[in-house]
Formats: C-alpha cells, sequence, structure tokens
C-alpha cells in the first residue's frame, strides 16, 4: 500500500518505508574527512568535478556518505545523528583504529553486543558497533 501526495497539479506515490542509502555529512574540510572516513572505515571516494558533494561508497556495501563543504555559520558536530558501522569485532576494531590514530572512548556492553565511541574530524559522533552481528 502506498501513501499519496498532492504535488501541484499531479500526484506523486510515495512508498510507507524507504530504506537509508545516502547521508549528508557537512564537514569543514572535505579532503580530510575524505581521507578519515577511507582510512578508518574503508569508504572509496567518488568525485565529479561538476558536484558539490563527494560521495563515499562503502567497499561492503551499506549507505553512502555525501560530504558537503560546511557554509561559515553552521555549528559542526552539534547535529543529533551518530554514524553507526557495523564491525564484527569492536575490540579488534578498536585497538586497530587506537593504532592508526583514532582515539575511541569505553567499549561498552550492551543486549548481546558491544560498542565504542569516536568523533570524526568535525565532531560528529561515530560509533562502531557488533549489533548487526548479535545472536537473536
Amino acid at each position: 500500500m502506498n501513501e499519496t501526495e498532492q504535488t501541484g497539479s499531479r500526484c506523486v506515490e510515495t512508498p510507507i518505508a524507504a530504506g537509508l542509502h545516502r547521508i549528508i555529512l557537512y564537514v569543514r574540510d572535505v579532503d580530510i574527512s575524505t581521507s578519515f572516513y577511507a582510512f578508518f572505515f574503508g569508504f572509496k571516494a567518488i568525485r565529479t568535478p561538476t558536484d558539490r558533494l563527494t560521495e563515499l561508497v562503502p567497499e561492503n556495501g551499506g549507505a553512502h556518505l555525501l560530504l558537503h563543504k560546511a557554509g561559515k555559520a553552521q555549528k559542526l558536530g552539534q547535529a543529533a545523528v551518530k554514524l553507526v558501522f557495523d564491525v564484527e569485532n569492536v575490540a579488534a576494531f578498536h585497538e586497530c583504529a587506537s593504532n592508526k590514530g583514532l582515539k575511541f572512548g569505553s567499549i561498552h556492553q550492551a543486549d548481546g553486543y558491544e560498542f565504542a565511541n569516536a568523533k570524526d574530524p568535525d565532531g560528529n559522533s561515530v560509533q562502531v558497533s557488533s549489533r548487526a552481528f548479535k545472536s537473536t
């Protein structure tokens, strides 16, 4: 079943559920953020000279990150958004990323999975979590 929106004189059908496939992040320096997500999380950058966005594609599927240069007045790291990256072994990822210079907080135990939090270069919250791998 689809919901319908009225747009001017035409109707556009909107699906009730849609997957999350792209997330826009506003960043101070697109190159630094591109390097951060490529180095720590294995994203590949796709750049088009006429596009204002740099698209980051994960190696193993999942949502794409679209990096957009933030405006001067834009406050960064204040959004109520946290990017969660699925990793099977949080402790191993935590150790590897720490050795590369990414500072994570403590590893937390949750309902059958683990997670740890960090910040990207612009203060945006990121998390690694084994939730996707928990046994049900």
